[in-house]
């Protein structure tokens, strides 16, 4: 295992972990128990229960209905009752009602759909830093995006060092920053993860901790495979491509700014902070483990051409992609053979574009045949030491016959820590299965 290095963490809780007065108090205590951990990033209170509804989500629909005019009191009614049930329950000294007056006015006046749905990160974290006994400091003036609406770098670096380093404890609100043009600006839905990285970098920090209800990653998703094992260590790359294979547990986007400083990440769990978790790290012994997880989605169509000496013909692929481009739609994998090429694509960028595609296909390559095949899955096995474990692709395509599975694509990268197959939707169980008996 890597060893962190001593400095400053910062931790950072989901929704789930900030919902109720109780969930508060368990973040209470995993804060006082390390004096390490002096910036703490908040997201807005997410459901109470299952019953429940995000603020984030109230927010949404309150300025939906601001912006069509239409009175918003019965929604608001329930975000103001939440945050001050909370408060009282935590017996707080804090008065919310001019922020949860203005912030009503505003979404009633036509404020941005970014500003009303922040208010819910940025109300919390103002709640959280009175418990905390931390100082308040709102997001907007310490993450900033340039006019192309990326993360301006340089000037928001500048400002977290400038207002979070030294030894008093901090309190940020995640999911939003400042526009190129002043206004407030959202990340993504999840956002409040690449706040915490953003803040980790920052301040230098030795350690960004993720705070949620699970403790880290399982090598597979538990309602395929119920007695799926924890991972403990995982390096930012391997994460990146089970991530793109649909395993969420940390937003995606949150890996780059720490990795910049090799800053690892561990992912912790609210109600068991005595787990370990699972440590995310710039590289690991490959030897401790050879595939580190599986993962696999559904929902992919696969576009095979054929056509005599297309390896001779130049510029052929440059012409496919083309029309795919075209069309807006971006590929997931393209594998080849002399006088064939598939096009694999998602379900969801093809949309109804399929018959415009191939048509538009037939124009611009004369293929011999052009030809749609839907209904299929890809399945991910990941892990940093396949590039070193002869025998690897091997066992994983034997694990397969034997459960009677038949591979339709075969995709490996260049990094050869993924090899990638595509089969039948109905197969998807049954691959994710066979992979991991192998393997775990």
């Amino acid at each position: 295992m890597v060893q962190v290095r001593e400095g400053v963490r910062v931790a950072k809780f989901g929704g789930t972990s900030v919902a109720t007065a109780a969930q508060l108090l368990k973040v209470k205590a995993i804060i006082d128990a390390d004096p390490r951990r002096r910036c703490v990033v908040v997201s807005a209170p997410g459901k109470a229960h299952s019953k429940d509804t995000k603020i984030t989500d109230l927010l949404y629909l309150a300025h939906e209905l601001g912006s069509k005019g239409q009175p918003i009191d019965q929604v608001w009614s329930q975000i103001e009752t939440r945050f001050l049930d909370i408060v009282r329950e935590l017996k707080l000294s804090v008065d919310l009602k001019p922020v949860l007056n203005e912030t009503k006015a505003r979404i009633q006046a036509g404020c941005t759909p970014d500003y009303a749905a922040s208010r819910g990160e940025a109300i919390h974290g103002v709640v959280c830093a009175a418990l905390l006994n931390a100082t308040y400091i709102d997001a907007a003036e310490i993450i900033f995006f340039d006019k192309a609406g990326r993360l301006d770098a340089a000037r928001t670096y500048g400002a977290i060092a400038a207002r979070c380093a030294g030894s008093k404890r901090v309190c940020i609100p995640g999911f939003y920053g400042t526009s190129a043009s002043g206004e407030v600006k959202t990340f993504s839905r999840g956002g409040s993860d690449v706040t915490g990285s953003i803040i980790a970098n920052g301040v230098d920090a030795a350690l960004y901790e993720n705070w949620t209800d699970v403790s880290g990653f399982l090598m597979t998703d538990p309602r395929v495979v119920a007695e799926a094992k924890g991972i403990a260590e995982i390096t930012y790359g391997e994460l990146r491509e089970l991530s793109y294979m649909g395993a969420n547990v940390l937003h995606e986007e949150a890996v780059f700014p720490v990795r910049e400083k090799a800053i690892p990440i561990n992912i912790k769990n609210t109600n068991r902070p005595e787990d370990a978790g699972t440590l995310i790290v710039a590289d690991r012994d490959p030897g401790h483990q050879v595939v580190v997880g599986i993962a696999g989605t559904k929902g992919f169509t696969v576009v095979a051409l054929e056509k005599a000496m297309m390896n001779s013909e130049i510029g052929f692929a440059r012409k496919v992609l083309d029309v795919f481009a075209s069309h807006g739609i971006s590929i997931e994998h393209m594998p080849t053979g002399i006088d064939t090429m598939s096009v694999v694509v998602s379900d969801k960028q093809l949309g109804g574009k399929l018959d415009a595609v191939i048509e538009d296909l037939q124009a611009a390559v004369k293929p011999d045949s052009v030809k749609a095949v839907p209904g299929m899955a890809l399945v991910a096995t990941v892990g940093q030491g396949m590039s070193h474990a002869i025998g690897t692709a091997a066992r994983l395509f034997a694990a397969l016959a034997r459960a009677r599975v038949n591979i339709r694509m075969i995709d490996q990268g260049s990094s050869e820590q993924n090899i990638i197959v595509g089969v039948e939707e109905a197969d998807l169980p049954t691959t994710i299965k066979a992979i991991y008996a192998e393997f775990a």
